[in-house]
This record gives C-alpha cells, structure tokens and sequence, in this order.
C-alpha cells in the first residue's frame, strides 16, 4: 500500500493550500475550545484546585487519539511516518520552559491556545494575558543571541521514547492508552473529592 500522508510533504498541495488548510484547522480548533468552555480562566485553573479534570481529560483524549491514529496509519502504510516533523529535544530548556508555561496557566488561568480562543469571545483578562506573550516573545527573539547557548544545551536531537527507551512503537502506544484510562479513573474520583468539600 502507497503511503498517501502526510499530505503537504508528499506535496500532494503547495505551501497557499498549506496555509489555508492551517488557517482552517486553527479557527476550527478555537472554536471547539471555546464550545467546550476552555476560553474561561475559571474553567481552566479548576483544573489546579481539583474540582474539573475536564483539561486534563480533553489533553490525554486528544493526546492518545493522535498517537493512536498515527500508529494505526503508518501500520496499515497510509502514513510515512519518517516523514513526520518531530521538534528536536533540549532537555533543560524544555522542562524550564513548561514550567514557565504551567506558572503562567496557574497565574493567568490560560494557555497560549485558550488565550486566544478566549480573546476572541472579547474577554479583557485574556487580551492581557497575550499581550504578556508578546512581551515575552519579544524579549526571546531581541535577546536570542544571549539565550542560545542556553536553549540548546542539553541536546537529544530528535529522539522520541520508542527509540529513547529502546522499545517497540505499539508498546509505547498500548502504555500510554492504560496510562491515560488509569488517568480518567483517578480524575474522576479526585473530582468527587474536591468537589464535596467546595
């Protein structure tokens, strides 16, 4: 079987179709986040007082979904996987950088998605919250020559766990699906929890 994905690197369509099937994707990822409540600060940091596993639930969801599917697809031969862009590994700088991340969700009650999706709707709380991306984006790219030693030390390259633990692909895969059922068990009963003594 020919494998027909990923679609723009088997130049099936060209960078303007590229664009606007993203421009697509995009809206319609903000939209569903704010269909299911994700553009409100108080549904999000829920998630941290123990009361609404909801984030967690929606992530593991799309997380175990998305590796499945991408399996099952370059099992069968309709995906290359080879062909799929992995971000290299910076060991440091990324756990800095999430936890950076998860103060600032805690903090302003967003992430950059949510934020968005939440700026759109008009909320105000948000708006600055992006803004505070900005700045912090700024700050990066202006004083990159400064960070750079930094933001690529600790480097693995482009490894993945399959290849980092020396296991098969699927075992990884079945692991995280028990993983992410463990996980909704426990969500569930941690909900029931925190929610009765609010």
């Amino acid at each position: 079987m020919t494998a027909i994905a990923p679609f723009y690197k088997l130049e099936m369509f060209g960078d303007g179709a590229g664009l606007a099937f993203a421009l697509a994707l995009g809206f319609g990822f903000g939209f569903f986040l704010e269909r299911a409540g994700f553009a409100s600060s108080r549904k999000l940091t829920a998630q941290f007082y123990l009361f609404d596993m909801s984030v967690l639930k929606v992530m593991f969801t799309a997380i175990v979904t998305a590796m499945v599917g991408v399996y099952v697809l370059s099992t069968i031969g309709l995906l290359d996987f080879s062909l799929i862009y992995l971000i290299p590994t910076f060991v440091v700088p990324q756990i800095v950088g999430g936890l950076a991340l998860g103060i600032g969700f805690v903090v302003g009650g967003y992430c950059p998605g949510t934020s968005m999706a939440a700026v759109a709707t008009g909320r105000i709380d948000a708006l600055v919250y992006v803004l505070g991306i900005f700045a912090g984006l700024t700050v990066f790219a202006e004083g990159f020559a400064w960070f750079q030693p930094w933001n690529e030390m600790t480097s693995l390259g482009k490894t993945t766990l399959p290849k980092l633990l020396g296991l098969p692909y699927g075992m990884i895969v079945a692991a995280v699906v028990v993983l992410a059922v463990g996980a909704f068990l426990l969500a569930e009963r941690v909900e029931a929890r925190f929610r009765g003594a609010r």
